[in-house]
């Protein structure tokens, strides 16, 4: 999945940025709010993290221009200020969600994947596919009782593969929701990570993952739930 950050504070959005991506999230940053609207503009996004008191527009600003522009990416807002004016504004302006600083990093989390769960393609904490389980709070996958270790980049591309399983996706997508905005077109990473996949969960027949020549990837769809 991937996400923007929206936070003025060099420091914590450093931090954020380097515990979301560990995580297995692609991230990209923004420090004002024109930038935010620059990058929603021409990127997709599952889900923003936004924090309101940032330089002009601010993020109750932002979160308007995005429901008015009909982007219906979750948005968790961010902010030092605990009022319940604040609150109530940023619901009332389009905000999914509502965190006040400080706050641990393992409740963003999981607010994050609560926001990313009210999607339809994303219901479920267990996906199964086959005997494939990905447990998506944990980031771990079984082939039966069998733990496969995977490496952040590979759970993240196999959690994108299974959420969308039983449709081709172009090379283009899988870019945009599984890298960040610094991956180099031209490179031949996805293609790697695809093979490496293949290797750790896809090595019986028939297999899973399928190469559409000049169309992307598709992971076949063995009863998904």
């Amino acid at each position: 999945m991937r996400l923007l950050v929206v936070e003025d504070d060099a420091r914590l959005s450093d931090v954020l940025i380097r515990g979301l991506r560990e995580e297995g999230y692609a991230v990209d940053a923004a420090r004002d709010g024109r930038a935010a609207l620059d990058q929603l503009s021409v990127n997709s996004y599952d889900a923003v993290v936004l924090d309101i008191l940032i330089p002009p527009p601010d993020g109750f600003e932002v979160c308007r221009q995005m429901r008015s522009d009909k982007l219906s990416t979750p948005v968790l807002m961010l902010t030092a200020r605990d009022a319940v004016e604040d609150r109530i504004a940023g619901l009332d302006c389009g905000a999914d969600d509502y965190l006040v600083k400080p706050f641990a990093f393992t409740e963003l989390l999981a607010r994050i994947r609560a926001l990313l769960r009210r999607t339809p393609i994303t219901s479920a904490p267990t996906l199964h596919v086959g005997d494939l389980a990905i447990d998506t709070a944990a980031h771990r996958v079984f082939s039966g009782e069998d733990e496969i270790v995977l490496t952040s980049k590979e759970y993240a591309l196999l959690e994108y593969l299974v959420r969308n399983a039983g449709r081709v996706i172009s090379r283009a997508e899988i870019a945009e929701h599984v890298w960040d905005e610094n991956f180099d077109p031209l490179s031949n990473l996805i293609e790697v990570y695809v093979n490496r996949l293949r290797r750790k969960v896809d090595r019986s027949e028939p297999h899973r993952i399928i190469t559409r020549r000049n169309e992307g990837y598709m992971l076949r769809d063995e009863a998904r739930k």
